[in-house]
């Protein structure tokens, strides 16, 4: 090409495009040629505009010594250049500017970067292309420090911007706005914002990596885990295949923290170390600092720490403060504390967890949550209880209001996980006084609180259940869905009906307080029954038990010793649903009759009531999955909190048509029988066929049922319990679809496999077919926890169900058809361990 100044420009659009696909090690070669032909024909200004993309791509790639060389380079081309004009000049000086707070933005100097921001975002020579980055990066510090109000007013202004550029400058501001929308409350609006941006990258073809990032933080802050680590490892992939170790070392980081979350600490240490190292050559020290905190950490759930990781936090506290990256900083602080403490330096640890106290109130509300955990941890080494529990209960006040926000059950009970260490800490004071009342007060202010609120019915004429089909693809983290009585593999539910419930708008309204009732309101509603409400404290269960005349708390066995136990019963009621041979079958039985004697000896024995009482159980933790039934020889009802057993008492006697619905599912032996039977005690029943029994319909049916029965395949979604489902003619119906309809009646019969095996999340929630049930008005609940013989089944649903036409309560109509089983027979000893009782009706 015989025109230099054409060839460099025409090399720098080459090589802006091989950035674009990511290709940076030929974009750098590219560029190199072209600052090379500029400099042979003293072309200054045109140097400096190709040092200051090569600085990008260096930057891009890592190489941050030689980009900030690139662009100190530029600043002298760019002052001696003699073929360009003042405006050109200026326009060109603004832009190093912005690349030099984008520097210091980069390397954690949140501070020094906002206030470069602010001088030069509103200039008027500012190019499109700088000014919709300045505002995006200012934005996204304002949000990290709490000012939410003028981050999305900053992100709205550089998504205008951005779209006047194209697709390139669009998508990442967009996904920008959806992460400061969702840190503001703002789920919904920022889902859709995600969603946006995601069909952006797709139709222009452009790399993900930005936006897996991103998707990662917010899933981790819902705390959809196996989402938010799928998403940070895409990117970690996206950045390594693309060679870009600036951001890939920011995606490693994101996934040693969702590790940490996860559980995962030997994952999360290792990728700590390896994104520490990388940070560290970049010499991006604030990045590299909260490397490695996580480190640290994960050090401190695995094992001994001591003076060396102190030091390191401590120092990585004091930059990120400096810094003022106040996220960072709290975490920091937090650390340390908790390092302090573990090393016996009391004094250290709360100097360490005030000064995380004190920067955290301006901060968002997970930021602010944090801040009181360690408000409280510092009030436990100073032996100050009241202190303690000021700050536990203020920050589960922060904790309901972000609940609040939050669209779908699932969200709201993942959410809840926020509060769990401020919710064992304030347990932890409440045990020391031994007062039954404080104590059951405090668990059930820790207990099903994203039940208790009922979330408005999406579609009130039930027309998305159907016509249906069966689901396509697999989960969110690629499993395959447990099925039991289905007796085969389902493979996970659609990610799109999963996440459309999530970007529905909710307005958020401060959750009343006031609301657990008092020891006399919940003595005077047991009415003579007697209340087990079960907790845990550093790996030990206790109880608080209430009787008519007095209430006691129980300290009981650890939790390890009884889910050992709980996995060896599991496995032989298994084995009995379906015995290969006789002497499998009475091995089995030997088994899981040890097994059951063991849980009574450490979850019943211990709290000294009769064995005729009727006992209301509220579970915590693993104890939801336990068979209480084969527990316990008096009748027995469970809630997932004593407040909401007592909503359970309240609800209306009859409703809607009064009537009860039988509906049998396709494919499941004895399941017409089993209809067909109950048809004879409930002589005015609905009784819905199995060909017919399409989910609209049946859902239409039930929600207006004074009791209903379902006699269905059932599959079991352990890692995500409202897409288990039920099977009937058309197809799987979801509990999350179920929920979102409103279906609810008075009393429902869950004659399936599993559909009484609700999930226990962090922070005292609960989650499956029965919670879905009672928290949208439900008052009585049958369902077993495991597999049960199909056929076998029958009696003991007839048996149910002539206890209940006669007027008795579910646990009392249960009790009686359990003494009438042959315990002597594998399927009857299943059959009458694992059905139990749910709600008071």
């Amino acid at each position: 090409m015989a025109d230099p100044e054409a060839l460099a420009w025409s090399l720098r659009a080459l090589a802006w495009a091989r950035r674009s696909a990511w290709d940076h090690a030929t974009a750098e070669r590219l560029l190199g040629e072209a600052v090379r032909v500029s400099r042979r024909h003293d072309l200054g200004m045109l140097e400096a505009h190709l040092l200051m993309t090569r600085q990008a791509v260096r930057q891009e790639m890592g190489r941050v010594a030689a980009a900030r060389r690139d662009l100190d380079a530029a600043l002298v081309a760019v002052e001696g250049a003699s073929d360009v004009g003042d405006g050109e000049r200026r326009e060109v000086l603004l832009h190093i500017r912005a690349q030099r707070a984008t520097f210091d933005h980069n390397a954690g100097l949140l501070d020094r970067a906002e206030a470069q921001y602010r001088s030069l975002v509103d200039l008027p020579d500012l190019t499109d292309t700088d000014r919709y980055k300045l505002l995006n990066n200012l934005a996204l510090i304002v949000a990290e420090r709490g000012g939410h109000a003028e981050a999305m007013r900053r992100a709205d202004q550089a998504v205008a911007v951005a779209d006047r550029l194209g697709p390139a400058a669009a998508a990442p501001a967009i996904q920008s706005r959806a992460w400061i929308a969702v840190q503001s409350g703002q789920l919904a609006r920022g889902l859709r914002d995600f969603e946006a941006a995601a069909r952006i990258y797709a139709d222009a073809g452009l790399p993900l990596g930005e936006y897996y990032a991103e998707y990662a933080d917010t899933m981790a802050d819902l705390r959809l885990l196996p989402e938010a680590r799928a998403a940070a490892a895409r990117a970690v992939d996206e950045f390594g295949a693309a060679n870009v170790p600036f951001m890939g070392a920011e995606a490693q980081l994101r996934l040693a923290q969702i590790c940490l979350l996860d559980g995962d600490v030997e994952t999360a240490r290792d990728t700590a170390a390896v994104a520490a190292t990388v940070l560290e050559r970049q010499r991006r020290t604030g990045w590299r600092d909260r490397a490695r905190l996580i480190g640290v950490e994960a050090q401190l759930s695995a094992g001994p720490v001591g003076t060396a990781e102190l030091d390191v936090v401590r120092r990585a506290a004091a930059r990120l403060e400096r810094a003022g990256s106040r996220t960072g900083a709290v975490h920091a602080h937090l650390v340390a504390g908790r390092v302090a403490a573990e090393s016996g330096r009391d004094s250290v640890a709360v100097r360490e967890f005030a000064r995380a106290s004190n920067l955290a109130p301006k901060g968002p509300v997970l930021v602010r949550i944090r801040g009181r955990v360690a408000e409280a941890l510092g009030a436990r080494i100073r032996g100050d209880s009241p202190a303690t529990m000021s700050a536990c209960r203020a920050g589960l006040r922060d904790l309901a209001v972000h609940r609040s926000s939050l669209p779908t059950m699932e969200l709201r009970a993942l959410a809840s996980g926020h509060g769990a260490e401020l919710g064992e800490i304030g347990l932890g004071v409440a045990l020391q006084g031994r007062s039954p009342a404080r104590v059951l007060a405090w668990m059930e202010r820790t207990r099903a609180a994203a039940l208790l609120t009922r979330l408005p019915v999406l579609d009130d004429d039930l027309g998305r259940l159907g016509p249906r089909g069966g689901s396509e693809g697999a989960g969110p983290a690629g499993e395959p869905r447990m099925s039991t009585r289905s007796g085969g593999l389902a493979t996970g539910e659609s990610a799109l009906d999963r996440s459309s419930a999530w970007l529905v708008d909710v307005t958020v309204r401060r959750p009343s307080a006031g609301s657990v009732p008092t020891l006399g309101r919940i003595r005077d509603a047991l009415d003579g029954r007697v209340l087990v409400e079960y907790g845990r404290l550093d790996g030990r269960l206790v109880a608080v038990v209430v009787e008519p005349r007095g209430a006691r708390v129980v300290e009981l066995a650890p939790e390890p010793d009884v889910s050992t136990e709980l996995r060896s019963l599991f496995f032989a009621l298994r084995r009995l649903a379906n015995p290969h041979s006789p002497a499998t079958a009475d091995a089995a039985r030997t088994s899981a009759d040890f097994r059951v004697a063991r849980l009574r000896r450490m979850l019943v024995e211990p709290l000294g009531v009769d064995p005729a009482d009727e006992l209301v159980v509220v579970p915590v933790g693993l104890l939801h999955g336990i068979p209480w039934s084969a527990l316990h020889d008096g009748p027995l009802a469970l809630a997932p909190s004593a407040t909401f057993w007592i909503r359970t008492l309240e609800t209306e006697p009859s409703r809607g048509s009064g009537r009860t619905v039988l509906v049998a599912g396709p494919g499941l032996a004895g399941a017409q029988e089993e209809v067909d039977a109950l048809r004879t005690v409930h002589p005015d029943s609905v009784v819905v066929p199995a060909h017919e029994s399409r989910a609209a319909p049946v859902a239409a049916l039930l929600a207006e049922a004074d009791l209903g029965h379902l006699a269905c395949h059932g599959s079991l979604r352990a890692d995500n319990p409202m897409f288990s489902s039920l099977e009937l003619a058309d197809g799987p119906v979801t509990v999350q679809e179920l929920h979102a309809a409103g279906v609810a009646p008075r009393r429902l019969v869950l004659a399936s496999c599993h559909a009484g095996a609700d999930v226990a999340y962090a922070g005292g929630e609960v989650l499956g077919f029965v919670s879905a049930m009672l928290a949208q008005g439900t008052a009585g609940v049958v369902a077993s926890v495991a597999a049960i013989p199909d056929v076998e089944a029958v009696d003991l649903m007839v048996a149910l169900h002539r206890g209940l036409a006669a007027g008795e309560t579910m646990a009392h109509a249960l009790h009686a058809a359990r003494a009438q089983i042959d315990r002597e027979t594998p399927g009857g000893y299943v059959n009458w361990s694992t059905f139990s009782a749910h709600g008071a009706a």
